[in-house]
C-alpha cells in the first residue's frame, strides 16, 4: 500500500461527496464508472459482490460501498479514508445549511438545482445497470430473479427479503442436485462461526446494550444523541423513508425532541444534498445540540458501517469458493440491480416532467453512452442548465 492510493482514494471519494447528488442508486453508478471503468481498480463481479454484501447489512448502502472500496484499494487505512472522504463534504454541506436553519427557519430552496440534476442522474444510473447487468446476468436464473426481483419492488414487497429470496431461488437452482458432494450445502454455512463469534463478542454486545438507552432522557444530552443514532447505523435498513419512520416514531412522539416539521426538512436537506442520506442526522444533531451534536450525530449514525464492512470484506472471497453460497451471492447481485431498476423508474416519474427535462435525460444517456462523459461534469452542467432556466422562466 502506497501514499499515492490513500491520496487517490482521498480526492475521489471527496469530489464523490460533494457532488454524488440522487441518492445510493446514483452512488453506486458514479463508483462504478470512477471504480470500474475509469480507474480499473476492481473487475465488475468484484464490484457487484461488494455491492451485494453491502445490501445484506445494516446501515446506508452507497457508503458502505465506498468504504468496501477503500478496503480493498489500501487496506484498512483505505477504509478509513474512502468512507470519511465520502462522508466529509455532505456533512459540512448539511452542517452549515444547519446553521442556517437554526437561525432562519427555513430550507433553502434547491429544488431548481436538481431539476437539471435527476435527469443526468437518470442516465448514469441506467448506463451502470447496463454495464452490471453485462456480468451479474450469468445465466437463466440471475437474469429471472433480477426481473422479478425489480417487479415485486414495484409491487411494494420488502428489500430485504427479495434479496434473501433471490440468493436462496438462485442457490437451489444453480446446484440443484449437487446434494452434498464436495461439501455440498454444508459449504455454505462455513463462515456462520465466524459470524456468530462476532455477534456474541464482549465488545459488539457492549455497544447494543448501550445504543438501546439512546436518548431515554429530555431534553436530550449529547450521550443521547449519539447514542440514538449508533443504534439507528447499527439496526437500520432500507431507504430514507425507512429513515424517516424510525425518527418519527422516536425523534417527535416519543420524545418530542422535533417537531414534525423540522423532521420533514431535515430529510429534505439530506434529500437533496449530495453524498449519503444519513447526514440527516448531521442536520438533526445540530438542531439538537449544536456543533458538538452535529459531530456525534454524524460519527454516530455512520460508525457501525465501518465495522460492519470491515467484518464481511473477509469472508467475501470465501462465499465465492463455495458453489452454493457463490450461487447464493449471484442471486443477490441480481436482485440488487432489479432494486436499483425500480429506483431509477420511481427517479424517472418524479425527474421527467417536462420536454427540457427529456433532453436532458437523452443528452446525458448519448453522452455516458457514446463519449463516456465524465459523470462529475454531467451533474454539474444539469444542475447549471437547472439554475439557467430558473432564471428565465
Amino acid at each position: 500500500m502506497a501514499n499515492s492510493d490513500l491520496k487517490e482514494l482521498a480526492q475521489l471519494f471527496l469530489k464523490l461527496g460533494a457532488t454524488a447528488f440522487g441518492g445510493p442508486a446514483a452512488h453506486i453508478a458514479l463508483m462504478n464508472q470512477e471504480i470500474v471503468e475509469r480507474r480499473k481498480w476492481l473487475d465488475r463481479q468484484r464490484f457487484l459482490d461488494l455491492l451485494g454484501a453491502t445490501n445484506l447489512i445494516p446501515g446506508p448502502n452507497s457508503t458502505e460501498l465506498a468504504i468496501h472500496i477503500g478496503l480493498e484499494r489500501a487496506g484498512w487505512r483505505g477504509l478509513i479514508v474512502a468512507g470519511g472522504c465520502f462522508i466529509l463534504p455532505a456533512m459540512l454541506i448539511v452542517w452549515a445549511l444547519a446553521a442556517l436553519y437554526a437561525r432562519y427557519q427555513t430550507v433553502p430552496q434547491l429544488g431548481w438545482l436538481m431539476y437539471g440534476v435527476k435527469p443526468v442522474i437518470i442516465a448514469i444510473v441506467v448506463q451502470a445497470l447496463w454495464s452490471l447487468g453485462k456480468t451479474a446476468f450469468k445465466n437463466a436464473p440471475t437474469a429471472l430473479v433480477s426481473w422479478a426481483a425489480f417487479a415485486l419492488s414495484l409491487a411494494g414487497l420488502n428489500e430485504i427479503l427479495l434479496l434473501l429470496l433471490s440468493g436462496l431461488v438462485t442457490m437451489l437452482a444453480l446446484n440443484w442436485g449437487r446434494g452434498l458432494k464436495s461439501g455440498g450445502a454444508a459449504s455454505f454455512f462455513i463462515p456462520a462461526p465466524g459470524l456468530l463469534s462476532l455477534a456474541q463478542a464482549p465488545g459488539f454486545v457492549g455497544i447494543a446494550a448501550m445504543a438501546g438507552v439512546a436518548g431515554a432522557s429530555a431534553p436530550p444530552s449529547l450521550a443521547g444523541i449519539f447514542w440514538f443514532f449508533l443504534k439507528i447505523g447499527s439496526v437500520l435498513y432500507g431507504s430514507g423513508y425507512v429513515l424517516l419512520a424510525f425518527l418519527q416514531n422516536d425523534l417527535v412522539e416519543r420524545w418530542g425532541w422535533l417537531t414534525s416539521q423540522q423532521l420533514i426538512d431535515a430529510v429534505a436537506i439530506g434529500q437533496f444534498t449530495p453524498g449519503p442520506l444519513f447526514t440527516t442526522a448531521t442536520f438533526i444533531g445540530y438542531l439538537l445540540g449544536g456543533s458538538p451534536g452535529a459531530i456525534l450525530g454524524t460519527v454516530g449514525i455512520f460508525l457501525p458501517a465501518f465495522f460492519f464492512v470491515a467484518a464481511v470484506n473477509p469472508l467475501i472471497p470465501v462465499l465465492r469458493l463455495s458453489p452454493w453460497a457463490g450461487g447464493f451471492l449471484d442471486g443477490v447481485n441480481a436482485a440488487s440491480l432489479g432494486l436499483m431498476g425500480a429506483v431509477t423508474l420511481d427517479l424517472g416519474r418524479a425527474a421527467l416532467t417536462d420536454g427540457l427535462t427529456v433532453i436532458l435525460a437523452f443528452a446525458a444517456l448519448w453522452g455516458v453512452f457514446r463519449y463516456k462523459f465524465n459523470s462529475t461534469w454531467l451533474v454539474l452542467a444539469g444542475g447549471l442548465i437547472g439554475l439557467i432556466w430558473r432564471t428565465l422562466i
